[in-house]
């Protein structure tokens, strides 16, 4: 089983910026690929920013709301994928999620609460 500990959540200011740090166990990490969900009580999650693992040579997709001002990237030496965003806004509140999926595996991290001030 994979375990993973998300770090870097938060208070931050409107305008602000916020990295976030997920650590995988495991010696797979490379092969899976990792992204962030956000979810606010009652709303859907909602993805935030993915990246694939070394198939996908580091492919990187990233949800609308966040594309431009939001940077996924991933140290496999670490067992460790970023979120680094930018210019947070009040409604990027939310508890993001680290999930990370390899074949028929997936794995959710406990979430990391961020919360943006105006």
């Amino acid at each position: 089983q994979v375990q993973l500990v998300e770090s870097g959540g938060g208070l931050v200011q409107s305008g602000g910026s916020l990295r976030l740090s997920c650590t995988a166990s495991g010696e797979l990490f490379r092969f899976a690929v990792m992204a962030w969900y956000r979810q606010t009580p009652g709303k859907q999650r909602e993805l935030v920013a993915g990246i694939a693992g070394i198939q996908g040579n580091g492919m990187t997709i990233y949800g609308d709301s966040v594309k431009g001002r939001s940077t996924i990237s991933r140290d496999d030496a670490k067992n460790t994928v970023f979120l680094e965003m930018n210019a947070l806004e009040p409604e990027d509140t939310a508890v993001y999620y680290c999930n990370y999926r390899r074949e028929t595996d997936t794995y959710w991290g406990q979430g990391t609460q961020v919360t943006v001030s105006s």
